[in-house]
């Protein structure tokens, strides 16, 4: 029955800490009249649920969308480079390094450079959402190859295995824990991607409302443009939790003790 009461506990103890920050965030702002320009309340924020609830609905689908595509287009160029770099000492050798130093790149300097080439609107949202995600990706695909024990890959290959069966049968499965940890990262990190590139060169979506109403001093609407984004990304992030823990319930033994 303990135990019972504790997983229960342990399930909806994110609800119970969100209700205390709300909470406790409330009474400071009414305490000292914090001025709703500065730094809006809870209850202020909810208010433009209702009041903007459209065109928030409407601005959060494009940013989902553009973010998905982006974000797709993450996934299969970060297999791909994770598995060839995990795959290959020459390639680990020569690419990872150029990767590193691109990715320490900042994106908020690159966002201008996407709006000369593909103007303003959708394409620099996509690419930047690609550009912030992929990495990694293809660092937990790569790891995941390259930390394959070499006993066992001598094993495999005494058995008659191939370099390629060892890598496809046996490398890329052990390999798809660290997948599904890297696409719980990227995924918020293509949303702020997403919105970053809104807020610089964007014409719709989420972060073009949050830079629209900051310049009206319109906080808590900016505020409820983030509460619109966390929800996206956390929701995303639940669900490819749930996916991983139905398909490498195999690499979570700790989560199935009784």
């Amino acid at each position: 029955m303990s135990f019972t009461k504790s997983k229960t506990f342990e399930r909806f103890s994110p609800l119970l800490v969100l209700a205390v920050v709300l909470l406790v965030w409330e009474l400071v702002v009414r305490a000292f009249d914090v001025p709703e320009f500065i730094f809006p309340a809870p209850t202020q924020i909810a208010a433009q649920f209702g009041e903007f609830g459209g065109p928030l609905l409407e601005a959060a689908w494009k940013t989902f969308w553009v973010t998905m595509i982006g974000f797709g287009i993450s996934i299969v160029v970060g297999v791909l480079l994770g598995f060839l770099i995990g795959s290959s000492r020459m390639a680990y050798n020569a690419l990872y390094p150029l990767m590193v130093a691109f990715n320490a790149v900042p994106k908020a300097a690159v966002v201008p450079i996407l709006v000369v080439w593909f103007g303003i609107g959708l394409g620099p949202g996509i690419l930047t959402a690609f550009l912030i995600s992929f990495f990694p990706i293809t660092v937990n695909i790569a790891t995941g190859l390259a930390t394959l024990e070499p006993e066992l890959e001598d094993v495999l290959r005494v058995l008659g295995a191939r370099r390629w069966d060892v890598l496809v049968k046996v490398g890329l499965p052990r390999s798809m824990p660290y997948f599904y940890g890297s696409l719980k990262i990227a995924i918020t990190l293509a949303f702020v991607g997403t919105v970053l590139a809104e807020m610089t060169a964007g014409d719709s979506g989420i972060g073009y409302l949050m830079q629209t109403a900051g310049s009206q001093q319109r906080m808590s609407l900016a505020f409820a443009g983030l509460v619109t984004i966390g929800v996206m990304a956390m929701v995303m992030y639940e669900l490819f939790s749930w996916v991983e823990k139905r398909t490498t319930g195999w690499a979570h033994r700790g989560s199935q003790a009784a």
